[in-house]
């Protein structure tokens, strides 16, 4: 007799492509990436438009040769570096100036059956959506999600559901201004967040104050030995981002935001620095109320949030 509560797996193929690397993989409706079929390739700045597409091309095809027999295949979620156009499929990575206007989503889609669904946003917004699905936003209607990384990006859903705005863009928390800061951004602000609390930004900050070391993992190392400069460039990069959170709560009103990315391990007192700036807004219970979190997720959780478009359908917007 067949098991009537057995089910050929429902899988999604998620996309998550980044300042330093693209990856997939795929992930079941449960958000748990399937062991074996993830899949990287660096990209970056450096890298041609050719060199950027082959690196896609190598990680989809390789994780959907990963496909069980038996499974479904649902659809595909593209989360990607902004700026973004969600309705055409286009993006155009701050970080990646080969790339204006590209249509990834079609060329993704090339590699998959027609009539496959696939789906891109922001990588923030997809960041955004699987807190809310499987991490630590989870049974919060009103939430901001954030990665703190090479850049830093964002995302929104408010009163359950996700907002990206016209073109895909909502929720772009990188690219607000903090005030008392004047950071030049390559997006042509001053002072924006990405230009202030990024991992490279907050290493090079610290370089110009002395700081002997190179990475994000150096600067965390220094910090818990108790180095001044170190000590100065977290607090500088904490209030930097209490500033924005409090900025973004005043204006939609957040519940929670959850935090994640590589730089957010720098140290836990990261958090507390920009709960330290919220605090300051004393004057307005609706913003001092917000939570500030560390993320709920694995280091899968941008591949979670790429499958979490398909998965979670029903809350974009």
């Amino acid at each position: 007799m067949t098991d009537s509560t057995t089910q050929s797996p429902s899988l999604a193929l998620a996309v998550d492509l980044g300042g330093t690397k693209v990856e997939a993989a795929l992930v079941t409706d449960q958000g748990v990436v399937l062991p074996g079929t993830r899949h990287r390739s660096p990209t970056g700045p450096g890298r041609t438009s050719d060199e950027l597409q082959a690196a896609v091309d190598e990680v989809v095809t390789a994780t959907l040769a990963t496909l069980p027999a038996d499974a479904t295949f649902i659809g595909v979620g593209i989360g990607s570096a902004g700026p973004v156009d969600e309705v055409n499929g286009l993006v155009s990575p701050l970080n990646m100036p080969v790339w204006r206007g590209y249509p990834l989503r079609d060329r993704v889609a090339q590699h998959v059956p027609a009539g496959v669904p696939v789906t891109l946003r922001m990588d923030g917004l997809a960041i955004t959506l699987a807190e809310h699905w499987v991490g630590a936003a989870q049974g919060y209607d009103h939430v901001m999600g954030m990665i703190v990384s090479t850049g830093v990006g964002g995302g929104l859903i408010l009163h359950g559901r996700t907002v990206s705005g016209p073109t895909g863009n909502a929720g772009h928390i990188g690219h607000v201004e903090c005030g008392g800061f004047d950071d030049e951004c390559a997006c042509g602000g001053t002072g924006c967040l990405e230009a202030v609390a990024s991992g490279p930004k907050t290493v090079a900050w610290a370089q110009r104050q002395g700081f002997a070391g190179t990475t994000g993992e150096e600067l965390a190392a220094a910090y818990a030995a108790g180095d001044e400069v170190a000590v100065a460039a977290v607090q500088r990069s904490g209030r930097a981002l209490g500033q924005a959170i409090a900025a973004a709560t005043s204006l939609v009103d957040l519940e929670v935001v959850a935090i994640g990315g590589g730089f957010s391990h720098v140290s836990p007192d990261l958090f507390e620095y920009a709960r330290q700036a919220v605090a300051e807004r004393d004057e307005f219970p609706f913003v001092t109320k917000v939570r500030i979190v560390p993320t709920g997720l694995s280091q899968d959780g941008p591949l979670i949030g790429a499958a979490a478009l398909v998965h979670r359908a029903d809350v974009l917007r």
